[in-house]
């Protein structure tokens, strides 16, 4: 290793700070990154648009803001940057090239970021591991025969492996956070709406999905919101603004917060005992740092909602196939999507306008049952995972099988985090355990609706306590 690459393992703050005390360039950061990605990148499949002549002009151009010449990835799914492909992980967008940016990415550019490239993702976002047929799995830098979650797992894996300090990631059933507990990093999918969607769109179906990031440190990740979030005119919703900068929430004392925590889910199967063993390590962290911590849960039929989630995300992309039909045919669509995607598609055509609505008004009910829990308690504290990451491969479909048998087998892996996407209520996967294999366990901590601000003062006061940005996977 070189000693410059020292350099890309710092956090984006670190390396902002270096550039704007003139210690190294943008380009010198830009080419570092280019290198690194080059050696690395072919065992891990993470990057897999490289927009490397693009990134080496913008970093000699005038560049503004907190992250100022950072390097930066984004995910090849939401991340709508003008003139640069978008596949969304599917050989049907292979080709598909937008022709402006979204918001985010406008913002991202005006925080000084440079983007550097494209990571890999699962189709469409539909699980929670990124084996796309169209790039091939992206493994996991701690241990290559293991995912490295999904579907945001190819900006996990980079961040990871020191590619960047930081990657664009999104989340609508965890694909934030499963995949920062499965690559030891730090995963905060924040409010509904606190990152606009727009131009394209004002919301996802059930407006499960959040845009963020996937960082080494907590400041990163607050910073980072802090130059991202709002509204955008005509946005359907926004969550109450912060009192300040969620930047300044770092490091500021959470006070003594009364924590429920569950190691089990109830009326189901025990969950892996590497995940029980991460939550009650993080649930006596948190008591010795002061904190009333019980066990407990909300109260909600858990098998509802998940059907109606289920239901709710599988239609949202089955409307985005059926408008694509209208203009190239059913034969010339489904003959380019994975077998999951279409045996999901074959099954959602069934769904009525009527099974819809009711599933959004169950999700609903059992949302406000879900916050009541909040009158009692400021944190719920799960594991992130029902289970180590997986070996590639666990989650391959087949033809003809049935999807729902796939689906539930992925809900086994991932318990807990669609519950915030239902509720649009802030989450993080936390990294402050690794089993006796290895890898990385996240543990999840999910605060009342529009609070990010309590969890980046808690998040700060963990990352103190059990420091984790000096652990480095095998290079």
């Amino acid at each position: 290793m070189s000693d410059f690459e020292e350099v890309l393992w710092l956090d984006g703050t670190a390396q902002a700070n270096l550039v704007r005390r003139r210690e190294v360039t943008p380009l010198e950061l830009v080419e570092g990154t280019i290198t690194r990605i080059e050696r690395v990148n072919p065992s891990l499949n993470a990057v897999v648009t490289p927009m490397f002549e693009e990134a080496r002009g913008n970093a000699q151009g005038r560049l503004e803001g907190p992250f100022a010449g950072v390097p930066y990835l984004l995910k090849d799914l939401g991340g709508i940057y003008a003139g640069v492909k978008l596949s969304s992980g599917s050989r049907l967008f292979r080709d598909f090239v937008p022709e402006h940016d979204s918001d985010l990415v406008e913002r991202l550019k005006q925080a000084g970021l440079v983007v550097v490239g494209k990571t890999n993702t699962a189709e469409f976002g539909l699980l929670p591991v990124t084996e796309p047929l169209l790039f091939g799995p992206c493994h996991n830098p701690w241990k290559a025969n293991f995912t490295c979650g999904g579907s945001s797992g190819g900006s996990s894996a980079a961040v990871a492996a020191g590619m960047t300090s930081m990657a664009h990631a999104n989340d609508g059933g965890g694909s934030i956070r499963i995949p920062a507990s499965c690559c030891g990093l730090f995963g905060l999918k924040p409010t509904r709406g606190r990152i606009t969607q727009a131009p394209d769109r004002g919301a996802s179906p059930g407006g499960f999905a959040a845009s963020h990031a996937v960082t080494r440190s907590i400041r990163d990740s607050a910073a980072l919101l802090d130059a991202t979030a709002g509204p955008a005119p005509g946005d359907p919703y926004y969550p109450p603004p912060p009192k300040r900068s969620f930047l300044k929430e770092v490091g500021d004392d959470p006070g003594k917060l009364r924590i429920g925590f569950s190691r089990a889910i109830k009326g189901e199967s025990q969950l892996d005992e590497d995940c029980v063993a991460a939550v009650e390590d993080a649930a006596k962290l948190c008591d010795e740092l002061g904190h009333e911590v019980v066990e407990a849960e909300p109260i909600f039929d858990r098998e509802r909602l998940f059907e109606a989630f289920v239901f709710v995300f599988t239609s949202g992309m089955t409307s985005g196939l059926d408008a694509l039909m209208e203009t190239h045919g059913f034969d010339k669509v489904m003959d380019q999507v994975e077998p999951f995607s279409r045996a999901v598609y074959e099954r959602a055509c069934s769904h009525t306008i009527s099974d819809y609505l009711q599933a959004e008004q169950d999700i609903h009910k059992i949302s406000r049952d879900i916050a009541r829990f909040w009158e009692d308690f400021d944190i719920w504290l799960t594991p992130t995972l029902g289970e180590p990451p997986l070996p590639v491969g666990t989650l391959t479909f087949s033809p003809g099988d049935d999807p729902m048998k796939t689906i539930d087998r992925a809900l086994k892996f991932v318990p807990f985090t669609p519950i915030c996407n239902a509720t649009g209520q802030p989450a993080m996967s936390v990294p402050l355990f690794w089993n006796n294999d290895g890898l990385p366990i996240g543990t999840h901590f999910v605060a009342e609706y529009g609070d990010e601000s309590l969890l980046f003062r808690l998040a700060s006061q963990l990352e103190e306590a059990r420091p984790w940005v000096g652990r480095r996977p095998p290079d």
